[in-house]
């Protein structure tokens, strides 16, 4: 009777420790792997990033790894050139994820990236058959891009998280643009999967 009462109080204990999800089960430590889809406005021309991250989870609250984008603004006019240009570019580096209440179904995050990137001005010269594209200038940069993001755990393997980032850069050096060009808010969804 007495190991009947510990038994079930060690299985109640180790319920009450389990992560919540939406469909149910438990995981262990682990790490994960993470796609995401991104609007913003880059020159004030509306823009897309899809970045990708990949880390280790410790302890279930904390997260680091790498991380790193790719976006490309809508293309404009440019009487200069004589032909449409857009901003394409990408950037990546480390990232550092804090996990608050991971237990629960429905919870937060905080990812920050640390990284260096390059941002080319491009342009195209419409062709009957074949556009051509010229790089007319290009740029390296520094970055740092804080995010918060509100997480779903949909099952033991698979979170799906709506985010809001703003990036941070050092000054971009580039033809017909702005230093601070890069710099802006960025929000859509990540798709991750792992143990968590």
């Amino acid at each position: 009777m007495f190991s009947q009462i510990v038994e079930d109080e060690n299985t109640r204990k180790k319920k009450d420790d389990e992560i919540k999800t939406l469909i149910g089960g438990s995981n262990d430590i682990g790490g994960y792997g993470g796609l995401s889809v991104l609007y913003s406005q880059i020159d004030a021309k509306d823009a897309v990033v899809f970045g990708a991250r990949g880390g280790l989870i410790m302890g279930h609250m904390f997260a680091m790894g790498i991380g790193g984008a790719g976006f490309v603004n809508d293309s404009h006019y440019d009487n200069t050139l004589d032909r449409n240009v857009s901003l394409t570019g990408g950037y990546g580096g480390m990232f550092f994820e804090p996990i608050i209440l991971p237990k629960f179904p429905v919870h937060l995050s905080v990812p920050v990236l640390v990284g260096i990137g390059g941002v080319a001005y491009t342009s195209v010269e419409r062709r009957a058959v074949n556009d051509q594209y010229f790089v007319e200038d290009s740029e390296t940069f520094l970055i740092v891009e804080p995010g918060v993001e509100l997480e779903m755990n949909i099952t033991q393997f698979f979170r799906f998280a709506m985010g809001g980032y703003y990036r941070y850069t050092s000054g971009i050096d580039l033809l017909n643009t702005e230093k601070d060009v890069l710099n802006g808010f960025s929000f859509g969804v990540d798709f991750k999967f792992g143990k968590f």
